[in-house]
């Protein structure tokens, strides 16, 4: 038999909700490994003689393998989704990450158990990328099919939503736990605190996620057709799997470096003080997240091309200016963070949505997850390493340059994309 995505969903709150609530845990656990890493590092690698910043970079090697095991996740998990429906994907991936982050909370120190803690933490970042791959590529999916007439970019900003919130109460339970403890404490015991939280909170998203809808259920099939395959969307429809690449190219690349790099950069460049640049992050974060829900209502009611294109084409535009604009002042960089989350947001408040329109239902979630994916892992993760090259190379002001064409580069895929706002999800 073949499988459809249902109609909307009678209980939306819940659907929103589990979708949101896991999404969140998944993002708070991966953003609390960034914010611990100087902590991660002196416990669970060995100091090289004369480089105490070998242990700080391979605490973020880890990191990279974790980005890197997204498109795999991606693949794997929408192929679950799309076999066995959304919410079976839904509650394997919080599963995943609950236990990855008990595990990373629970890894010995290299003083306890040699060589054996550099591998269970890289084990665990192992089974985290692949989760956060999973949870995107089945989550999108479930969003959009649960959305009713009419609130597809609606229920679709919420991805933005919550994957914002889980960021900043990373941010929170770390900040606390670094204000609240001495050094000793922290390196001792409370580094792991953020990550045994992690995992009890998997523990009620797991149950919020029981409780949903699903949104595909197996109609008439003609006999013998098996279900799809783990490449199928990749091999019947490659011209939609380049399509979300080139949608996502520019998207991605914007929201890292405006989200996760951009303090890093105005501390390097422009002589932020560290304190500030964090605040100003925060402040527009919590800007960022109000802003999602009124970008997915506007695509409902004009379309997925005009927001798109006022992203990506005032991306390509404004980055060199507002970057260039950046002083030694938390109030411009404040300024600047705050309007490049405005134009974001014409993309991240509907990206769920114009992904999901491409694909038909049966093939979904892999046609989704694994070139969104493999996308992010190749521009949106490897943003705040190039601008720190260009920036040791001595050529700072190409980094914005770099945002611009990539941005540029999708605005032209935009340019050509159909209008799929007003037209009946594909089943």
């Amino acid at each position: 038999m073949t499988v459809t995505s249902v109609p909307a969903a009678p209980r939306p709150a819940r659907q929103l909700l589990a979708a949101s609530v896991g999404n969140a845990v998944e993002w708070y656990d991966w953003y609390a490994y960034t914010f611990l890493a100087t902590h991660i590092a002196g416990q669970v690698f060995p100091r090289s003689s004369g480089n105490s910043l070998v242990p700080l970079l391979s605490t973020f090697a880890v990191f990279a393998v974790g980005f890197f095991m997204r498109p795999l996740g991606g693949l794997i998990m929408g192929a679950v989704a799309d076999r066995h429906g959304r919410r079976a994907a839904l509650t394997l991936t919080i599963l995943l990450m609950g236990g990855s982050s008990l595990l990373v909370g629970l890894t010995p120190t290299y003083a306890a158990a040699g060589v054996l803690a550099p591998v269970v933490l890289v084990a665990a970042r192992l089974l985290q990328g692949l989760s956060v791959g999973g949870e995107f590529a089945a989550s999108t999916t479930f969003l959009v099919e649960s959305a009713g007439p009419g609130r597809r970019g609606l229920f679709s900003s919420f991805q933005y939503v919550s994957t914002t919130i889980g960021q900043l109460a990373a941010s929170g339970i770390a900040a606390a736990l670094v204000g609240g403890l001495g050094e000793r404490q922290m390196e001792a015991w409370g580094w792991r605190v953020p990550f045994v939280v992690g995992a009890a909170l998997s523990l009620v998203g797991f149950w919020i996620r029981r409780g949903a809808e699903e949104t595909l259920r197996p109609t008439g099939e003609p006999a013998g057709r098996p279900r799809p395959g783990l490449f199928d969307a990749l091999r019947r429809h490659p011209r939609e799997s380049l399509l979300i690449c080139g949608i996502t190219t520019g998207g991605t690349i914007a929201y890292y470096t405006w989200t996760s790099y951009l303090p890093t950069y105005a501390e390097l460049n422009a002589g932020i003080d560290k304190a500030d640049a964090l605040l100003a992050g925060t402040l527009s974060l919590g800007f960022f997240a109000l802003l999602q829900p009124l970008g997915g209502l506007l695509s409902d009611r004009y379309g997925r091309k005009p927001p798109l294109l006022f992203f990506g084409i005032g991306f390509a535009l404004l980055t060199v200016p507002l970057l260039r604009a950046i002083g030694d002042s938390f109030a411009s960089l404040l300024l600047v963070q705050c309007a490049g989350m405005v134009l974001l947001t014409g993309f991240t408040s509907i990206s769920a949505a114009v992904n999901a329109e491409v694909f038909p239902a049966r093939v979904r979630a892999a046609g989704i997850g694994f070139p969104y994916s493999l996308t992010v892992a190749l521009f949106g993760g490897t943003a705040p390493y190039v601008g720190t090259l260009f920036t040791e190379l001595g050529h700072p002001g190409l980094f914005p340059w770099y945002v611009s064409v990539l941005c540029l580069v999708s605005a032209a895929v935009y340019l050509r994309l159909p209008e799929s706002a007003h037209k009946e999800l594909e089943r």
